[in-house]
């Protein structure tokens, strides 16, 4: 993996990342594809989109269908029939969010499968070889997702538990090696929930280890938003110039523009897709629940600025009348369009940092997109 950085606006960077499956333009959004897909939409429609990369699930593949499988496959690329890059998770967040169903220890953790039942054991190096056998282009290291609120002494502890399985799992990566004909990069974790110290005590312990990039992780939890803009603000300013940074799970529109403010340059977050299929839609002009009565008789488009298929072809009248009647069409148009706006999102940041405008183009356009659209035509 290569990552160049083009041009900077203050703390806005402009790069490219660049994979052996793809050439990313970064600030870059990556959809989610939790279980080897992104819900309600194909894998052709995200490149007619201009997807240059997606995130994978390692707990939720692992569980299903299994890595034995999808290795006889020849990798996650082909078992999903995806030519562009993968960045896979290490299942961290997952076993954190199921805590009802795991133990953590020094050597790793105890899980149940919240499918079945059944017991299950991850330690750093399993996770590396579990990446491994997947071969995204990207994963990263097991850490422990703390909760919030989370006491000083419990998020102290954690931290320096995943500073020393981030160093187990950069040793297992080192004494592995690709099981395909394509090279792996490997990102660390900051981690320190909301106290800035243990921030920059992880930032630092992991630029130890050296790392391709850096995840920060476990914001985004339940914290209040200015704390969540600090702490990335905090880890940014630490981590390596030259290497790509990526916030982790980040999240509306809003967030995004803070982050890339902040340095960071990769996001991903389930909202614009998990948000479509619930009928609210992301514009130019602001929010938009399709639902709502008003726009029962709206003859125009989703959003009038946008040259993504569902906005060239049908009405808000259609599109709200194939959610009232529970179509499966609906989620594919709304998942269509919220990923266009995220993408369009990221490239406008990009543009706006190459003009060396990003501040001002930033503060205009979060005028228009955090307002609710409730009148028709508009």
């Amino acid at each position: 993996m290569k990552f160049i950085l083009i041009n900077i606006d203050n703390n806005a960077r402009a790069g490219v990342i660049e994979t052996d499956h793809s050439k990313i333009e970064t600030p870059v959004f990556m959809p989610v594809g939790t279980q080897g897909a992104v819900k309600a939409i194909e894998h052709r429609e995200l490149l007619e989109i201009d997807t240059k990369i997606i995130l994978g699930n390692t707990y939720h593949i692992y569980l299903r269908p299994g890595v034995e499988l999808i290795h006889r496959f020849g990798g996650l690329h082909k078992f999903i029939g995806w030519n562009q890059s993968i960045l896979t998770d290490s299942g961290g967040y997952q076993i954190f969010s199921l805590a009802d169903l795991n133990k953590i220890s020094k050597d790793g953790v105890y899980f149940q499968s919240h499918i079945d039942g059944s017991k299950h054991f991850f330690t750093p190096e399993t996770v590396i070889d579990i990446q491994r056998y997947l071969g995204s282009d990207i994963m990263l290291v097991l850490d422990e997702c703390v909760p919030y609120p989370a006491s000083y002494e419990y998020a102290s502890k954690s931290q320096e538990l995943t500073t020393d399985w981030a160093i187990r799992c950069k040793n297992q990566f080192k004494k592995t090696s690709t099981l395909y004909s394509h090279t792996q990069a490997i990102f660390g974790i900051v981690q320190g929930s909301v106290y800035p110290d243990l921030r920059r005590k992880s930032v630092n312990e992991l630029i130890e280890v050296d790392f391709d990039g850096y995840a920060i992780g476990g914001l985004s939890v339940g914290e209040p938003k200015d704390l969540m803009y600090e702490m990335t603000k905090i880890c940014t300013e630490k981590l390596p110039f030259e290497k790509p940074r990526y916030l982790m799970g980040v999240g509306t529109p809003e967030d995004i523009l803070e982050g890339i403010e902040s340095g960071v340059d990769m996001f991903d977050c389930v909202m614009p897709t998990r948000n479509g299929r619930n009928a609210m839609f992301f514009t130019r002009k602001g929010t938009l629940s399709i639902r709502n009565s008003i726009f029962k008789e709206d003859e125009t488009s989703i959003d009038s600025n946008c040259e993504c298929y569902t906005c060239k072809n049908f009405s808000r009248a259609y599109i709200r009348h194939l959610f009232m009647v529970k179509e499966i069409l609906a989620l594919q148009l709304a998942t269509i369009h919220n990923l266009a706006f995220y993408h369009w999102l990221t490239r406008e940041a990009r543009k706006a940092i190459l003009n060396k405008n990003f501040q001002e183009w930033k503060r205009s356009l979060l005028n228009q997109i955090n307002t609710r659209i409730t009148n028709k035509g508009e």
